[in-house]
């Protein structure tokens, strides 16, 4: 049978091979996504039954898994970023390339599954430069992509078809090497990979020579694809044609047809090579007969030299389903001489379903680093299957002494949601000695957020990108790598300092967090005391402040307005005379929008599901008042006041239903519940707490309306809070008097 991605569509086919002689095969549907569009440079590739039992292709965060009762299986992966190449080497990482955005390999750190992982020291400043030997400039770039003087290209930009060398009749030191195909070079790239203290990087050993593995003066050699043969030589896939691009880049006037008509690549098409790369002191392999062979006999391919061998032994055995070889499978698992026959052996067992705990409390103490986190690998399995116990053996390998062992059980542990992984993970950061831990770790616990311009205008986008500089050098030490407090040793569940996620002060209004940052915080908070307790931060200029503030109000899945400078001078000028940390009573009491406390005279009513309106105002967080149904343009929720008020804004807080805040809004206030304001406030929801503050205005009825459709996804309030405003003042709506400065002291100026 036969796999095939379909052009313009995400299905994949299966076609049988039809027993009779010129008659096509049968077609049948082993999964159907359904059609898609769009340029077919970008559209999905690369099929890819990986040593996991699962498929992978490129361009798709998903991968797919033969059943062999029911229909397939889907589970979704991190984004891998790749578009026309997919590999795996001996442990079953997954490789990829990728041409659109000029990255060459990526994301090769961890597989795909976990995490896209990229380290600065993963390859060096020159990996991308590329040597070709032919001076067209045939470059979809331009002018920006290639040597003035040669006319060659300069760096990586069609690479693809990128395999891991692991057959056995080249030499040795080839295998486990990186290729990678470059068309519009027409060269292909060889990367030596090498892993050290649990950090993969890759060198271009040819780099000091200006040079590359394979390269060609012929304009016509186009290599597109490779992989390892059965007879353990390299197979190269070559287009043999004058133009590489796809149509829409080489349109008439673009700067592409005018190079390809120049040197009349247009002339040769509709042609194609396939090369066997093979070496003087080696003899290509024997043919398989794979399908002709006993099960047992397949069990014997597990161990072969050739990865080729292995791959395709166990694929077939799992597609056989047949359980009578399990006893030789295991005995291999336990004794065989090689770790990659254990791990092959392993993997076969869970692709038969005849893998359980007692069998790999075993294997999880295995003398080979490989074969202990393949087995962290396998027991994923029985975690999804609801079986948990081997759970107090992967754990303790957190503190393996082999790096790559480490970070697998730290990769499982986050992608199972163990209850406390967040805390093992940063404690095991905290103390290993190893460069890769810590580097993969830190990116486990904190995914480095991408601050776009058009969200953030202006400055705000560099005060966000400093303030993340500020936090990641000093605040994470208490408030931890992800946000939610640092871990302290030999106390399950206690951090030093509190979350910053979902935080009312952080999301509230902006006096809170600046008074914090100023002055320093002290004593508990919701009853909770901290080992470590705020500092006041006030020697820092304004700018500081603004940006690390802003920061915390948009990561940990925050979000919330951008401060100013100017807002720090003000409020920075109006409690300047503070000598002491902020108690919670007192930033409650003195800077912080008062909540109305006369709730229990308080009505509240909507415009649908009216029955649980009034669990928004009951004063219990686990209540809620929820829509039950997709949010629709016109629901609404009310309050009415016992009586006129004073009021400055309003709190919603979704509580536990994090993702049921409202997509876009408007507010709305009115005296008779009749007659109603202009909107005092209305945009796109953003959090789970939701802080909307506006001029002080006298109003009985409160009422915020949704204003449009969603696809899915309830609107609920756990609690619905009036603000009035602080007794400090409304300091940050009253801009302070500018006073010239002394002795060139220019910090409290904006």
């Amino acid at each position: 049978d036969l796999l095939v991605g379909q052009t313009n569509s995400a299905d994949v086919l299966t076609f049988h091979e039809s027993k009779f002689p010129g008659v096509s095969p049968d077609l049948e549907v082993f999964y159907a996504g359904g059609q898609v569009g769009g340029n077919v440079e970008h559209q999905r590739s690369g099929l890819l039954w990986s040593i996991d039992n699962w498929i992978y292709m490129a361009s798709v965060d998903q991968r797919f898994r033969w059943r062999p009762h029911g229909p397939t299986s889907r589970e979704s992966t991190t984004s891998n970023g790749g578009q026309w190449g997919i590999a795996q080497d001996d442990d079953g990482k997954l490789w990829w390339s990728n041409a659109g955005g000029e990255l060459g390999l990526l994301h090769f750190q961890t597989h795909a599954l976990y995490a896209a992982i990229d380290i600065k020291e993963e390859h060096t400043q020159k990996f991308m430069e590329v040597w070709p030997a032919v001076p067209i400039p045939d470059v979809q770039g331009g002018d920006g992509r290639f040597r003035k003087q040669e006319k060659t290209l300069n760096h990586f930009t069609g690479s693809c078809g990128n395999e891991i060398f692991r057959g056995d009749r080249l030499p040795a030191e080839l295998r486990g090497n990186a290729f990678l195909c470059e068309p519009v070079g027409r060269l292909i790239r060889r990367a030596k990979v090498e892993v050290n203290d649990g950090i993969t990087t890759i060198t271009n050993p040819y780099e000091a020579d200006k040079t590359e593995f394979i390269r060609s003066t012929d304009p016509y050699f186009r290599p597109v694809n490779m992989t390892t043969g059965p007879d353990g030589c390299l197979y190269i896939v070559e287009m043999y044609r004058g133009i590489i691009q796809e149509g829409n880049w080489t349109q008439k006037g673009s700067y592409l047809r005018k190079v390809i008509e120049q040197h009349g690549l247009q002339d040769n098409v509709s042609h194609g090579r396939i090369w066997r790369l093979v070496h003087k002191d080696f003899k290509p392999g024997p043919q398989p007969h794979m399908d002709d062979e006993s099960s047992s006999q397949l069990v014997a391919h597990l161990e072969h030299l050739n990865g080729w061998w292995r791959d395709t032994a166990q694929k077939l055995l799992v597609l056989r389903q047949d359980k009578s070889v399990v006893p030789d499978l295991q005995k291999m698992a336990r004794t065989s001489g090689t770790p990659l026959g254990r791990i092959h052996a392993l993997w076969t067992l869970e692709g038969l379903g005849a893998i359980d705990a007692p069998f790999l409390r075993e294997s999880l103490k295995d003398s080979s680093p490989q074969v202990r986190a393949a087995a962290i690998r396998v027991s994923e399995t029985l975690f999804k299957a609801g079986d948990d116990s081997l759970k107090d053996a992967v754990a303790p390998l957190l503190k393996d002494g082999d790096p790559r062992v480490s970070i697998q059980a730290m990769l499982t542990a986050r992608l199972l949601k163990w209850p406390d992984w967040n805390r093992l993970v940063t404690l095991n950061v905290l103390s290993t000695h190893s460069a890769g831990v810590e580097q993969i770790g830190k990116q486990l616990l904190y995914v480095p957020k991408t601050f776009r311009g058009e969200d953030f205008p202006g400055n705000q986008r560099d005060m966000l990108v400093k303030g993340e500089q500020i936090y990641n050098q000093l605040c994470f030490t208490c408030h931890g790598y992800d946000g939610h407090g640092m871990p302290i040793d030999g106390k399950p569940g206690a951090t030093m300092a509190p979350s910053l996620a979902d935080s009312r002060l952080v999301l509230g209004p902006k006096e809170g967090i600046l008074a914090v940052l100023l002055h320093g915080r002290a004593g508990p908070i919701d009853g909770k005391t901290y080992d470590a307790q705020m500092i006041p931060m006030k020697e820092n200029n304004d700018e500081w402040i603004a940006s690390v503030a802003s920061y915390v109000r948009n990561s940990f899945d925050n979000s919330a307005p951008v401060l100013s400078v100017a807002e720090v001078a003000r409020f920075r000028e109006a409690t300047k005379d503070r000598a002491e940390p902020w108690t919670l009573e007192q930033l409650t009491e003195k800077v912080l929008p008062r909540p109305l406390g006369n709730k229990d005279q308080w009505k509240a009513t909507s415009s649908i599901n009216g029955k649980t309106a009034p669990f928004a105002i009951d004063g219990k967080i686990e209540t809620r008042f929820t829509t039950e149904m997709k949010q629709s343009a016109g629901q609404w929720f009310q309050v009415e006041l016992p009586e006129e008020t004073e009021i400055s804004g309003v709190v919603l807080d979704a509580g536990s239903s994090k993702g049921d805040y409202p997509r876009k809004y408007r507010l709305e206030l009115s005296m008779d519940g009749s007659e109603w304001s202009p909107p005092v406030s209305q945009g796109k929801g953003n959090a789970a707490v939701m802080v909307l503050t506006f001029p002080l205005t006298k109003a009985k009825f409160i009422r915020i309306t949704q204003t449009s459709d969603t696809n899915g996804g309830f609107w609920s309030i756990h609690e619905f809070d009036v603000l009035q405003p602080p007794k400090i003042g409304d300091v940050l709506g009253t801009p302070v008097e500018k006073k010239k400065p002394k002795g060139g002291d220019l910090d409290h100026l904006e």
